[in-house]
């Protein structure tokens, strides 16, 4: 058997240039700039026996730290060296600009820019798989999508319609997502109930916009647009499916569970080009590995086959440096878990199939 070839399709570079300043909240501006009171606040919950909200600020801390740095390249240096020399990596921007929580540093164009010249440094070059971002809302949104494929060579597109837009934003279905699907390039969307939010968008309507279920108009306009839904679903619902179960006798449970909701439309069969990957959700390892072992390998075998041939390996890196476990502790743990076989086909054949790179099976 050839030597595995790993693309983890989901992981972040974005800096602290590319945040709203005043993100998440103006307060935190302090902690921000001066990590060493996060350090004394952290010593004095465990000091007075807090020690589960210590770890929450430890982890914040972990999380601020790696995206304090100047340049995409040396967050991507932190987590190239966590996996295989030969493994390829799929980088997502992200567009907040116009979120309502302040400027940023950089324009979504420099973030765009610096990216490129990421992916095309010799020492990455093969190694990094670019894509755009976009708020559709955003002057010139469509016109920045096209020169980052066009001019940069970006290779898909990444969405987070809790930032404040729907997926079928009239913007992504006239211009976007038209181009994507005559060029056979892949979207990625953020789909848990975790994330940013815009500051003047609602729970309910960041929810609205990144159930499953919203996705449908496009799935079912642009058929042949290969769309992943990140995050499987989100680890709210995992741990609701784990800890509260579903009621058979409510015919809505099922997709208000949106991991359940996943599997269904993806499993239905009416959606032959809809992926999910198992980024952030995963590093919940212990709770989680039962049920996705199950999901792709379970009794309904022709259940699990479907659902297997939609499935990306991807970590959410940096987002996961509020963790403990490390990137290479789960990818060596869910390799070991899932067998060689499994853990080949989500992590090698599922992304060159959903990158566009070889042909469906």
């Amino acid at each position: 058997m050839p030597r595995l070839r790993i693309t983890n399709c989901h992981i972040h570079t974005f800096t602290r240039a590319h945040v709203p300043k005043n993100y998440p909240h103006p307060a935190v501006n302090i902690f921000k700039s001066w990590p060493p009171l996060v350090r004394g606040i952290s010593w004095l919950l465990k000091l007075f026996g807090q020690e589960a909200l210590a770890e929450t600020v430890d982890r914040l801390l972990r999380f601020q730290q790696a995206g304090a740095v100047a340049r995409q390249r040396t967050v991507f240096e932190a987590i190239r060296r966590q996996y295989p020399d030969n493994t390829r990596f799929v980088v997502l921007p992200m567009d907040m600009e116009f979120i309502g929580h302040g400027p940023t540093q950089a324009t979504l164009a420099q973030q765009h820019d610096e990216l490129a010249a990421l992916a095309g440094d010799d020492d990455f070059r093969g190694r990094v798989i670019a894509f755009a971002s976009v708020h559709p809302d955003r002057p010139g949104a469509a016109d920045e999508v096209f020169r980052a494929i066009d001019d940069l060579g970006f290779r898909g597109l990444k969405l987070y319609p809790r930032l404040g837009f729907p997926p079928d934003h009239p913007l992504l279905m006239d211009k976007v997502y038209p181009m994507l699907q005559a060029r056979g390039l892949p979207v990625m969307s953020h789909c848990s109930r975790g994330g940013v939010r815009g500051r003047h968008v609602t729970r309910s309507d960041a929810d609205a916009w990144t159930d499953p279920a919203a996705f449908v108009p496009v799935l079912e306009r642009f058929p042949d647009l290969r769309v992943c839904l990140a995050h499987f679903g989100g680890a709210a619902d995992w741990r609701a499916y784990v800890d509260e179960g579903i009621d058979p006798r409510d015919p809505q449970a099922r997709a208000a569970n949106w991991q359940v909701a996943i599997r269904d439309m993806i499993t239905s069969g009416a959606y032959p080009n809809l992926w999910t990957d198992i980024s952030y959700t995963l590093f919940h390892f212990d709770d989680n590995i039962p049920f996705l072992k199950l999901f792709l390998g379970g009794a309904d075998a022709g259940k699990a086959e479907l659902l297997r041939a939609r499935v990306l390996f991807g970590s959410d890196f940096y987002m996961t440096r509020q963790e403990k476990l490390s990137e290479r502790a789960v990818c060596f743990r869910l390799r070991n878990a899932l067998g060689e076989d499994v853990f080949r086909q989500i992590a090698e054949t599922n992304p060159e199939i959903w990158l566009g790179e070889r042909a469906a099976v």
